[in-house]
C-alpha cells in the first residue's frame, strides 16, 4: 500500500508541476490539479493538507533536477574553470530557447507569493537557491578558485539576474553577456 500512495503522490506532484509551471500558482485550482492527475480532490487532500503544501512539494520536486542540469553543463564543458562557468550560462541559454520554457519556476513562484513570506514554497525556494550556491562554491573550490564563496555568490547573482531578464526579454544575448562577465570574475579572482 505505501508504494501505491507514493505513486499517487508522485502523479499529483507531476500534474501540479505541469500546471503550476505552465499557468502559474494562483491561476491553477486544486480542482484543475485533481482533474489533470485523474484523482478526486479528496485524494489530493489526503496527500497534501493544502494547496500551499502542494506548491511546496512541486518546488521540492524541481530542486535536484535543476541543480543536476547546472552540474551537467559545468562538468560537460571543456576548458578551464572560467569556461565551465560560461558553459553553465550557455546551457541555461539553450534551455531557455525551448518553446515550453517559462522561466525559473522558483523565481516565478516566489514572485507570485512575495506577499506571503511565511509560505512553505518560499522556504523551499530559498533552500534551493542556497543549495545551488553551496554546490557552486564547492565546484569553484575544487578548481582552486580564490575566494570561492564570494565568487560563487557573484556568479549566482549574475545567473539569477539573467533568469529574471529572460522573463521579460526572451533574448539569450543577455544570458551570454552574464556568462561572459561571470567567466571574467572567475578567471580574474585575486588570490
Amino acid at each position: 500500500m505505501p508504494h501505491v500512495r507514493s505513486q499517487t503522490r508522485q502523479k499529483i506532484i507531476s500534474s501540479a508541476a505541469r500546471l503550476f509551471y505552465g499557468e502559474g500558482i494562483r491561476a491553477v485550482s486544486m480542482d484543475a490539479v485533481a482533474e489533470a492527475a485523474g484523482f478526486t480532490k479528496k485524494t489530493l487532500y489526503y496527500h497534501f493538507s493544502s494547496k500551499d503544501d502542494l506548491v511546496a512539494a512541486y518546488l521540492q520536486s524541481q530542486d535536484e533536477p535543476a541543480i543536476a542540469a547546472y552540474q551537467r553543463w559545468f562538468n560537460g564543458t571543456d576548458g578551464d574553470v572560467g569556461d565551465k562557468v560560461a558553459g553553465m550560462f550557455a546551457g541555461f541559454a539553450d534551455t531557455s530557447r525551448k518553446p515550453r520554457w517559462r522561466g525559473c519556476g522558483f523565481l516565478r513562484t516566489v514572485a507570485e507569493l512575495a506577499n506571503m513570506p511565511g509560505h512553505p514554497a518560499i522556504k523551499v525556494g530559498r533552500d534551493h537557491k542556497r543549495k545551488f550556491e553551496c554546490w557552486l562554491t564547492d565546484a569553484l573550490e575544487a578548481h582552486e578558485v580564490p575566494h570561492a564563496s564570494r565568487v560563487a555568490r557573484e556568479v549566482f547573482l549574475l545567473l539569477e539576474g539573467a533568469a529574471t531578464v529572460m522573463l521579460f526579454e526572451k533574448d539569450t544575448a543577455y544570458v551570454y553577456a552574464a556568462g561572459s562577465v561571470a567567466k571574467r570574475i572567475v578567471v580574474n579572482s585575486p588570490p
